[in-house]
């Protein structure tokens, strides 16, 4: 099960990556990085970011109905979003939330070039290293 850096890396490895972090969306803090930032700079991306990931776990308006709910899922299974998707003129950002054992308050964000990256395997790769990642 990979650490941080092994997830982050991993991710890089997909074609067009061009960046990612392990976001804190409570604090907006990245918990790691890896290659170019859209703004220069990781940690104000990853506190724009945070307040877009907050939006969406938060708001009532993306909470699965009473009929959609997984049964024997608690309050503390986690946002109900499972990722989210902002596309640009020149890339993809996906944010795949992480499950915790904790506080379910961490976020994989990756930023692909849109005429090299692949939206669908990112998010099925994204999807199989929040849930092998492994948070020390």
């Amino acid at each position: 099960m990979p650490g941080i850096d092994e997830c982050l890396l991993e991710a890089m490895a997909l074609p067009g990556a061009r960046g990612a972090a392990l976001v804190d969306w409570s604090s907006g803090l990245a918990l790691g990085t890896a290659g170019d930032s859209p703004v220069g700079d990781h940690e104000t991306t990853a506190a724009e970011t945070a307040e877009l990931a907050r939006a969406a776990a938060e708001y009532e308006s993306f909470a699965p109905s009473e009929d959609e709910a997984i049964p024997g899922a608690g309050a503390g299974a986690g946002p109900p979003v499972e990722d989210l998707i902002v596309t640009t003129r020149t890339g993809y950002h996906v944010l795949r939330f992480v499950e915790t054992s904790f506080d379910s308050s961490v976020f994989l964000h990756l930023w692909l070039d849109r005429t090299e990256g692949n939206l669908a395997l990112a998010r099925h790769r994204l999807r199989n290293l929040a849930e092998g990642l492994v948070l020390r």
